[in-house]
């Protein structure tokens, strides 16, 4: 488990899609050209539920009941977590703007919510009502008029259903996999189109996710959860329940240590098999550590990070804060020894819908900037317009279109 920067290969090289399309591509054509009965037939042989137009949409009774249904200590921490959530989402909210950059030419940008958005959230082996609270609320921030959501019919996911009322869902139905990407995308007789499609999901959802995409928009296409740590030193206990936290969600995770410290490495290496006998998802955790994991051990401080910044990690701990200068490329950053990733999984603020597979080199985390549209403002005076003229009129003939600079001179 122990390489070093040069010798570390990729073992997780993501998920392929192709044979995933083909297998999922009818189920999005169906769904687009039948509507509701594509849905149900799908729902049933996938998930093993009975659906039907009046079911697929979950009633204030459905949600009543999972209130009623939902411990107590669970609804108040996800009251406590939305209010994290929502009040990181008001501060990066953008603001409309105007300015005048020379005589008689004044620009700027317009924010515009989208109208209608789809979120996602899983309910397979783990249902994650902590994933409505890291979609919805951005959207609802926003100013979205309608919010969407879709989650598999799983019996007992009835903290999905609060959390969904917490965070202000528009509407919520019992639909998962790539006929719900289908059904938001394209509409249904009982589920609306949507503009954009936002949250995580399995193979399936996400291959569904990349069919759709153009005919409506998608946050990102995601592959397995990943976490890197940089620990010059640190606590070795510390940093294996870090990494085992991450191992625990799938099978394809992937937990990576980078070390300039060989004690630690090792130090680290034993934990985990200690941590890991005593964990209750140890199956799925130890799979992950085996095949998709490793400790890393860099020459020095800037091999560490230009290994770190190469590889663009969804997630990534830093034990010391001094560090935090040194990285160019990460979906999230958890600065100190009592940032853990977990924090922000559930509570801390920042959404835990985030890039993997490298897609930090461009981009970072869902917020409430994938919810808006800005579009530009031009006004221009008359003379505003006139001193532009010689340059406007000289780039147009430049490039051959006539036309533009007969449309300044018309004026």
């Amino acid at each position: 488990m122990i390489t070093t920067c040069k010798d570390f290969s990729v073992k997780n090289k993501g998920i392929a899609l192709n044979d995933i399309l083909v297998r999922i591509k009818p189920v999005v054509s169906e769904v687009k050209t039948f509507g509701d009965s594509a849905v149900i037939k799908y729902t049933k042989l996938y998930d093993g539920f009975n659906l039907s137009k009046n079911t697929m949409k979950v009633s204030p009774k459905e949600i009543k009941e999972a209130y009623a249904k939902t411990d107590a200590k669970v609804v108040r921490a996800l009251l406590d977590a939305a209010k994290n959530i929502r009040s990181y989402a008001q501060k990066q909210m953008p603001k409309s703007w105007m300015t005048t950059i020379r005589k008689g030419v004044t620009v700027g940008q317009q924010v515009i919510p989208l109208d209608r958005v789809g979120c996602y959230v899983p309910a397979g082996a783990y249902p994650l009502p902590s994933t409505v609270l890291m979609t919805v609320i951005p959207a609802k921030v926003a100013g979205v008029r309608e919010i969407v959501l879709c989650s598999p019919p799983k019996p007992g996911n009835y903290a999905i259903l609060v959390a969904a009322d917490i965070a202000g869902a528009s509407a919520i139905y019992k639909v998962g996999g790539a006929q719900a990407i289908a059904a938001m995308a394209y509409g249904t007789q009982t589920i609306p189109k949507v503009d954009k499609i936002v949250g995580p999901g399995n193979i399936y959802v996400t291959a569904a996710k990349k069919l759709v995409y153009g005919d409506v928009g998608v946050d990102f296409i995601a592959g397995p959860t990943e976490i890197m740590i940089f620990a010059g030193r640190g606590d070795p206990a510390m940093i294996a329940a870090d990494m085992l936290a991450q191992a625990e969600h799938d099978r394809m995770a992937s937990a990576i240590l980078v070390t300039t410290n060989r004690k630690l490495a090792s130090s680290v290496e034993a934990e985990l098999q200690k941590q890991l006998r005593k964990l209750p998802t140890k199956d799925i955790a130890a799979e992950s550590i085996r095949k998709n994991s490793a400790i890393v051990i860099a020459q020095n401080v800037d091999e560490a990070f230009d290994f770190i910044n190469e590889r663009a990690p969804e997630h990534l701990e830093l034990m010391e804060e001094r560090y935090l200068s040194k990285v160019k490329n990460a979906g999230a950053i958890f600065v100190g020894r009592y940032s853990c990733e977990a924090a922000g999984d559930y509570a801390a603020g920042p959404s835990h819908v985030l890039p993997t597979l490298g897609a930090a080199r461009y981009r970072a985390g869902l917020s409430v900037l994938d919810f808006v549209k800005m579009p530009s403002v031009q006004k221009l005076t008359k003379g505003g317009l006139a001193g532009l003229k010689k340059t406007i009129c000289v780039i147009a003939r430049a490039e051959g279109l006539e036309a533009h600079a007969r449309s300044v001179e018309s004026r």
